[in-house]
């Protein structure tokens, strides 16, 4: 589960965010590249954009579902 004290300073404000333990696999950038990036100076992604529509909560949530070291949170 993913801890929202150790958040990647790049995430932007809201529910969803990437946590310091990702391991850069890309997953959820490949899954939701409307939402998450790798970062440009580290190995790691981030949340740019925040979900609104049901459909994209949806696709962040898929991104969730496949990262492998349940990096991604979502507090809403």
């Amino acid at each position: 589960m993913a801890d929202k004290t150790i958040k990647a300073s790049e995430n932007v404000p809201g529910p969803y965010y990437v946590d310091e333990e990702c391991i850069a696999c890309e997953l959820c950038v490949n899954t939701a590249p409307d939402y998450f990036k790798m970062a440009d100076d580290r190995p790691q992604a981030y949340v740019f954009k925040q979900p609104k529509t049901d459909e994209e909560k949806d696709l962040c949530e898929d991104a969730l579902g496949v990262c492998p070291v349940d990096a991604i949170g979502n507090d809403g």
